[in-house]
């Protein structure tokens, strides 16, 4: 008799040991098990998603093996639940849900990269976007003039206007998103370097600036000769000689260009073509870099106004009288061939 009295003294007292026995188990097993994947994975967090689909997603995609509502519980103790931040975050194998749920809340995301190469006509660029896999696709048709309408530029030509470099975003950044920073960039460093340039240049505008970069930037890629390219282009346009650079006619008739430059492309005229036409083109021929920028607004000093492919390196022979030119060309192109 006395024995089941005391038993049943004891018992609320031994439930409640082994109830939080189980707790401290339970618990230990929450913030030290790791997940159960064997190499990192990415994670996506969908906009509008609370903790209750969160943990139910990594429950169910086999990240971890601990049942969903421990987590949730984790959450709402440490007033986390409501601070999920969408995205997609990189999990690694050591993570424990803890550690988990710190990075969520985070919004370390995992940046992705795209580089917009210098020399690239716009067109190109657009395409390049609208292949990317991390890139939320929202133009319908993925052409320049959707791109500018869709940037509120209807009447912007687009060509040129979108800054070379690498840019980093986060998954599912939108193509507009994307494009619209590119674009803003090159408003940017194209106002800055306008208002640096060197005095008395031929351009009335930072817009022939940017025409000026892109022929530079299609006719070297040779960083110390940018200047020089751009002090022949401008000495040029003040003598009121035609610029004759094969970049803008191959532009003009890129639809049928076929690789190979022929006489009778230099001759029969189009808005692009500076052997039939005087001045500078009348849109930038590609997205020139910043560098190219700069030559045409600080071109190199000298007399040169011609200039010929060597074929080594990428670099060039400047001539300043057109007997010197063509003795360049027949040493360095004509004797080639």
């Amino acid at each position: 008799m006395k024995n089941t009295i005391l038993l049943k003294t004891l018992m609320p007292a031994l439930l409640a040991a082994v109830i939080c026995t189980y707790i401290v188990i339970q618990y230990n097993r929450f913030m030290t098990t790791p997940l159960s994947i064997a190499e990192p994975v990415a994670f996506v967090v969908e906009p509008g998603s609370n903790l209750k689909r969160v943990s139910q997603q990594l429950y169910e995609q086999n990240i971890t093996p601990i049942t969903p509502i421990h987590l949730r519980i984790y959450g709402r103790v440490n007033d986390l639940a409501s601070k999920i931040k969408a995205g997609e975050y990189e999990l690694s194998p050591s993570d424990t849900l803890p550690e988990v749920m710190n990075k969520l809340v985070s919004g370390k995301v995992i940046m992705n990269s795209l580089t917009i190469v210098e020399g690239m006509t716009a067109q190109s660029l657009i395409d390049v976007v609208a292949a990317h896999p991390k890139i939320k696709h929202t133009i319908e048709k993925a052409e320049l003039s959707e791109v500018m309408k869709a940037l509120g530029k209807p009447d912007v030509v687009g060509e040129g206007w979108f800054l070379p470099e690498t840019y980093h975003f986060p998954t599912g950044t939108t193509d507009i998103e994307f494009l619209k920073r590119a674009y803003e960039q090159m408003q940017t460093v194209l106002k800055q370097a306008w208002e640096y340039r060197a005095k008395d240049l031929p351009y009335e505008s930072p817009y022939e600036v940017l025409i000026m970069a892109s022929i530079i930037e299609k006719e070297t890629a040779v960083a110390d000769e940018r200047p020089e390219i751009a002090g022949v282009f401008v000495r040029r346009l003040e003598k009121g000689m035609r610029l004759q650079t094969d970049p803008t006619v191959i532009y003009g008739i890129r639809k049928n260009f076929d690789g190979n430059l022929r006489k009778k492309d230099l001759r029969t005229d189009t808005p692009y073509n500076t052997y039939t036409r005087s001045g500078l083109p009348p849109t930038p021929i590609c997205l020139p870099s910043r560098e190219s920028i700069n030559a045409a607004l600080h071109p190199a000093k000298g007399n040169s106004l011609y200039f010929v492919a060597t074929g080594i390196d990428g670099r060039h022979i400047f001539s300043s009288n057109l007997a010197d030119h063509n003795k360049a060309v027949r040493k360095y192109q004509l004797n080639k061939q």
